[in-house]
């Protein structure tokens, strides 16, 4: 099975109004408007979208909002993540998927899984799956726990429907050995803003993109720059960002991302706890990159 998702997908953020309910109607908004200045992809339900903090009704409708939004123009990858095996399964047989294209799946976080446990956890998501893609996502600092090369390795050569990897452990070793072990078809994306030129440069497909949220024509345009192979104008561009991602995760995700887009005027800076805004600090130094296009 061929791996869609590729250049630059946007980690979709969950904006919410005052009351603390989502804002659907800001969420459509920047669905449209992410297309429109040329993104590849969107994931949605991820953990920049607060998904922890959401209720099953409120997914669903996130969901949906996107989809309506998006109208078929760019791929839908969904996050569906769980460290209860059995009930993910579960919920991936029983999920309405019109309009989605693809599953982002974490490694399971909390109960600390051996490689045994994650080679099997993923076993089950990909059977759940059926026909459906289904993305692998490795972030060692929210799971606890890092899935190791051989395993990815292991899965991508034996469930042809796990098409590609979210590679968040910042181990360049670890990418490197993925990359050029990988069976044909299965890829690898940055899940790193900062680390997404140098990953391309070793060969990965595409980031799936935090910054993206707020600045979709520029960060588009240097993926784009990087895979192309002009890796001298893709690393000047990536120079001049440096700033930017550090102060987007300063206070952590997605309080840097939800600052700037409310400086930007595209959405209330409401998070929900435990999660707080970014400090005043953080936020005026943020406003700073409004004019990014």
């Amino acid at each position: 099975m061929d791996n869609i998702f590729k250049g630059l997908g946007v980690a979709l953020i969950t904006p919410f109004c005052k009351d603390g309910s989502v804002d659907f109607s800001s969420l459509s908004s920047l669905t449209d408007s992410l297309i429109t200045d040329g993104i590849d992809f969107l994931c949605v339900l991820g953990s920049t979208a607060e998904t922890p903090c959401l209720s099953g009704d409120e997914r669903r409708r996130v969901k949906d909002c996107v989809v309506e939004a998006a109208g078929r123009r760019v791929p839908i990858l969904l996050g569906m993540g769980s460290n209860d095996s059995a009930a993910l399964a579960n919920e991936i047989k029983n999920f309405d998927f019109r309009g989605v294209d693809g599953i982002l799946s974490v490694v399971p976080y909390y109960n600390k899984p051996s490689q045994q446990g994650m080679y099997e956890h993923f076993k089950l998501v990909a059977s759940a799956a059926g026909d459906r893609r289904v993305v692998l996502y490795n972030v060692p600092g929210r799971t606890s726990v890092n899935m190791q090369a051989a395993t990815t390795l292991r899965l991508a050569q034996e469930c042809d429907n796990i098409v590609a990897i979210k590679e968040a452990s910042g181990s360049l070793a670890q990418i490197d050995t993925i990359i050029h072990n990988a069976p044909e078809g299965f890829d690898v994306l940055s899940g790193d803003d900062a680390l997404a030129v140098e990953l391309i440069g070793m060969g990965s497909c595409g980031v799936i993109s935090v910054v993206g949220n707020a600045i979709p024509r520029t960060f588009a345009k240097m993926v784009r720059t990087a895979l192309s192979g002009d890796k001298v104008a893709a690393e000047t561009a990536d120079s001049e960002l440096r700033e930017l991602y550090r102060l987007l995760f300063a206070d952590g995700n997605p309080a840097g991302i939800k600052a700037l887009l409310a400086a930007k005027g595209r959405i209330n800076n409401v998070l929900r706890l435990p999660l707080t805004p970014a400090t005043e600090e953080t936020q005026t130094a943020l406003a700073a990159f409004t004019d990014i296009c």
